[in-house]
């Protein structure tokens, strides 16, 4: 299934019979990754009366209902909507779904008490390359991210600089494989998203910050073309599902 997909007026020719999933599944489990002092999430029958609506308890079907927080159990796409007091939604923000892409992988700086990605990382790490989606690998980079219990951690985040140079160079979708590009208790500050977004100047409303991926260390860094997959819900972020595929040429 080769195919070639122009991309400001350059041709990039991949293969779409081998995509490379970067984002995690929600389980049902205390197991599935986890933020933001929530329980895990839910995927029960739904009960009504005797009835059980689960073919191992009788039932001809499974009829489940799913209670989970896009933001805190997995992978999710969020738009301005998620910090500002007039509704957006990330269903009617996102409107294309194809990007060139560039993974970079990041060893966070320990500042303090804090591990941080700065500017000056982005800086080196891209060498002037200006893509339309970035994606940010995290160090170390082990499997146990994708059930990972991050409440009361101090995860790494993004500097205020840092966001603010994605956004001056052009990027209008960052994915990251941490629950926020912000600090976990910054005293609802969000440096990062709001440098990121614009808040106090003219709001990007069609970019997007994916948060909660997982990036296999078979991925090398470089340059791939972004499939930005979400559920269609009207909220300010959604479960999603972006998958990279190799530039074949």
């Amino acid at each position: 299934m080769i195919s070639t997909i122009t991309i400001n007026t350059r041709k990039y020719t991949v293969n779409l019979a081998q995509p490379l999933d970067i984002s995690m599944p929600l389980r049902a489990s205390k197991s599935n990754a986890n933020a933001w002092y929530v329980d895990e999430p839910k995927i029960e029958p739904v009960v009504v009366n005797d009835w059980i609506a689960s073919v191992k308890e009788g039932a001809s079907i499974n009829f489940n209902n799913i209670k989970f927080n896009p933001h805190a159990h997995g992978t999710h796409t969020e738009c301005v909507g998620h910090i500002t007091e007039q509704f957006y939604s990330v269903n009617k923000c996102l409107k294309q779904f194809f990007y060139l892409a560039e993974v970079i992988t990041v060893a966070p700086e320990l500042i303090g008490e804090d591990q941080v990605i700065s500017k000056a990382q982005l800086q080196y790490l891209l060498k002037q390359r200006k893509p339309q989606a970035l994606i940010i690998r995290t160090m170390p980079n082990t499997k146990e991210k994708k059930s990972r219990q991050y409440s009361n951690t101090n995860w790494p985040y993004l500097t205020e600089e840092a966001a603010l140079f994605i956004r001056k160079i052009g990027i209008k979708h960052l994915l990251i494989d941490l629950p926020s590009v912000d600090k976990e208790k910054d005293d609802g500050k969000l440096l990062a998203h709001k440098a990121f977004w614009d808040f106090n100047g003219t709001i990007r409303k069609d970019a997007t910050i994916t948060e909660f991926i997982y990036v296999s260390n078979k991925i090398e860094d470089g340059k791939y073309v972004l499939n930005l997959q979400i559920a269609p819900i009207e909220n300010d972020a959604t479960p999603s599902k972006p998958i990279l595929y190799k530039i074949e040429n």
